[in-house]
């Protein structure tokens, strides 16, 4: 066995959670920050508190919501710095004239909002648009939503969602990037630029909000809500990336999660909120809980009652307490009494006036209060054509046997079978956490097909099933119409409901009765082109066994037909990669490609290693799968040097051609893999992709810069450092990548 000697890191500004690195410091100049010593030496405690209290609107109708003279007379007193649901330029100019003139201090309000994927151009959700491996295309799409929810007079935006998911019943998996943390710091970092933009004081940025801090996808079960015990190693190594690579992008705030970690809740959790964050991170933003978090610290039992669980809240560094009020009703009487110190609340909001001053609120209160905008841009022709775009490549062809698809326009009658395909639940296309979207403004399926295929073709249609429950069940009507075609696609899925917040599924298959109707529908004996449109990872094993072609639609927004008529006629090549693994069934959850290799690694020749006995150990479709209605090959993996030194960079090539008759998109993936470690390490990790456009014939050398960056690994100690010894390189189209080739870092 070698002796490996940790290399000391002199250069590094790391770019990954748990090191040692320094985010951007979120200080102002100077004098601002001496004028907001200034307030906060002229405000009364509760008009201190006023700013950490933030309450709810409405969630739907918000362009009538007004307040309730409580709500009012709580405006009046200086006693709320935020708002939570209230959109409408009219009426957040209104609310805010009341703050800024009908207060003593008028300081200004912040409105803010859940603007997951879109405002009302809703673009496909964020596990869909992490398919598309595209930051700068995911970064025009955060654009879109901050422009809309702007013109609509929202400050400040509860995204993105960064948390890492490797448990497929978890609903919320879709609000997110997938289970690899470095595609999931790429599209966090493309997120927050496209939510601030280059200017946080011009208008059309909203304050990014980093989400849910820290480890909310690690729900133990996959259910929502629940407790997460994990090392401090995978906390540090998984998990906690996509939150620093958001802070580093310039993110100035971030939200608390529900859960736990370690027998710690994390909106009660000082060695999470400022150790951490504020200590060895250097943040100097604000901390938001997330809904009532605060409150349910006595539902964790860590708190006797409210007046306990908001000094541990507040103590451990959560700033604002959304909609529990605690903080405002409970911690008065707790500074008078000596149980909190006054000089934890002044930091707290002395936080919150730094992200308001920030922002431009004090220049300007009425900065995105501006009605003409809201008629301008929302859903706007040139919005939708960011959607459009998004959703083309946010597709995943998963199967395409016998190029089944696009459809030949030798196929003169399609039948378009599925309870998704039809108009009536056209709501269902844009997913979770679309709640300004009106059903009226969504491109159904049937009415994408319409317009796409050629003249001339025939168009049959049946519901088929409905999503969920057994009524409705109608494979009779369907088969007899799938007996008339020439071709039959099946769309089927998840409704909007059945992923995303408090939507965890023990079955992840196609709910109802849809897999029965399918399994009808292969009876016709005409070929099936299977399209799933769902917020997660689902079990397709008898799909992937007897239907030809399967497509991973996801749920695509606004432009969900239209987008998914393009890739079924061939106008548009798809290009979607997946970002995160599919299980062949359940029962090999979690699942996911940078496993370690344990001391019995699996072995085809050996019963004794880690494996299944009813199941192979491989995935269904493994992560950075997708396919082309091109083909690509990979040839001539090399590195410039053999051997390098821990502080230098390294190029690495490799040529990818089109070896098919059509122009197409791939996404060249990059993995790296530590031979021999002081720690086990995984067995690849993705260290770096590049989406390339080919036209048939024609190669390219696709080139990629190693940093030291990419080669450290947190030791023993849990303090990063680069060994030396050898590494291998993966090269191809998914995590599966055949190419591979060494080299050596040398002391």
């Amino acid at each position: 066995m070698r002796h490996r000697t940790a290399l000391a890191l002199i250069l590094l500004v790391l770019l990954t959670a748990g090191l040692t690195s320094q985010s951007p410091v979120r200080t102002l100049a100077p004098a601002v920050e001496a004028k907001i010593d200034s307030i906060i030496r002229l405000m009364t405690l509760d008009e201190k508190l006023g700013q950490l209290n933030q309450i709810g609107g409405t969630w739907y109708d918000t362009k009538t919501e007004r307040l309730n003279e409580e709500q009012t007379a709580l405006l009046k007193a200086g006693s709320i710095g935020s708002f939570l649901g209230v959109t409408g330029a009219a009426e957040t100019g209104r609310i805010q004239r009341i703050a800024v003139e009908q207060t003593r201090m008028k300081i200004p309000v912040l409105f803010s909002a859940d603007i997951i994927h879109g405002f009302h151009t809703i673009t496909p959700i964020p596990l869909a648009e992490a398919s598309s491996w595209n930051p700068a295309l995911v970064e025009r799409s955060a654009r879109v939503a901050a422009m809309e929810g702007a013109a609509s007079g929202v400050h400040w935006n509860y995204a993105p969602m960064v948390d890492i998911a490797r448990d497929p019943r978890w609903g919320r998996i879709a609000e997110g990037s997938g289970e690899d943390p470095y595609l999931g710091s790429v599209m966090a970092a493309a997120r927050v630029r496209g939510f601030q933009g280059n200017d946080l004081r011009a208008f059309g940025s909203l304050l990014a909000c980093a989400k849910h801090f820290a480890a909310y996808g690690g729900a133990e079960a996959g259910r929502d809500y629940n407790t997460v015990d994990m090392s401090e190693r995978t906390l540090r190594e998984t998990f906690l990336p996509p939150y620093k690579a958001a802070i580093d992008a310039g993110a100035w705030t971030l939200m608390s999660a529900f859960n736990e970690i370690g027998g710690v809740p994390s909106s009660g959790s000082p060695w999470l909120m400022t150790d951490l964050l504020r200590t060895e991170w250097g943040f100097k933003g604000m901390v938001v809980s997330d809904y009532t978090a605060v409150m349910e610290l006595m539902n964790h039992r860590i708190a006797a009652d409210s007046t306990e669980a908001g000094i541990i809240g507040l103590s451990s560094g959560v700033d604002i307490d959304m909609v529990s009020r605690i903080y405002l009703r409970k911690l008065p009487e707790a500074v008078r009494t000596g149980r909190l110190s006054m000089a934890v609340v002044d930091e707290a909001v002395r936080r919150v006036l730094r992200v308001k001053f920030a922002y431009g609120l004090f220049d300007d209160p009425y900065r995105h209060a501006r009605p003409e905008k809201e008629k301008e841009l929302l859903l706007s022709k040139e919005h939708r054509a960011v959607a459009l775009a998004m959703a083309h490549q946010s597709v995943v062809l998963l199967k395409n046997e016998k190029a089944l698809l696009p459809i030949s326009p030798t196929m003169k009658t399609v039948a378009l079978i599925g309870p998704l395909a039809g108009s009536e639940n056209r709501r269902d296309l844009v997913g979770a956490w679309a709640w300004a979207q009106r059903p009226e403004d969504v491109v159904s399926v049937i009415d994408g097909l319409r317009s796409k295929l050629p003249a001339g073709t025939r168009l049959l249609y049946d519901r088929g099933c409905e999503i969920s429950s057994d009524s409705g069940y109608r494979a009779e009507q369907a088969v007899k119409l799938a007996k008339q075609a020439d071709v039959v696609i099946a769309v089927l899925g998840e409704s909007q409901r059945l992923s995303g917040e408090a939507a965890s599924r023990s079955d992840i298959g196609l709910p109802g009765r849809q897999l029965e109707l399918l399994k009808a529908l292969k009876s016709a004996g005409k070929p099936v082109v299977l399209v799933v449109m769902n917020g997660r990872p689902l079990t397709l094993q008898w799909e992937a066994d007897n239907i030809p072609a399967i497509v991973e639609a996801w749920h695509l927004g606004v432009e969900a037909g239209n987008a998914l008529a393009d890739i079924l006629t061939g106008a548009v090549n798809p290009s979607g990669k997946l970002p995160v693994t599919f299980p062949r069934n359940l029962g090999q959850v979690p699942l996911y490609y940078n496993h370690k290799s344990t001391g019995r690694p699996f072995s085809v020749k050996d019963h004794y290693t880690t494996r299944y006995l009813d199941v192979p150990n491989t995935p269904l479709f493994p992560f950075g799968h997708g396919l082309s209605y091109t083909t690509f090959a990979y040839s001539a993996l090399t590195v410039a040097k053999n051997e390098i030194t821990a502080g230098s960079t390294l190029d690495v090539s490799v040529t990818v051609a089109n070896t098919g008759t059509r122009a197409g998109d791939e996404v060249v993936q990059l993995y790296l893999r530590d031979d021999v470690a002081s720690v086990t390490r995984p067995v690849k990790e993705l260290k770096a992709f590049r989406r390339v456009s080919l036209a048939p014939g024609e190669r390219t050398t696709v080139t990629f810069t190693l940093t030291p960056v990419d080669l450290t690994f947190l030791g023993p100690d849990l303090k990063p450092r680069i060994e030396p010894g050898t590494f291998t390189l993966f090269a191809g189209g998914s995590s599966d990548a055949a190419l591979e080739t060494h080299f050596a870092v040398v002391p």
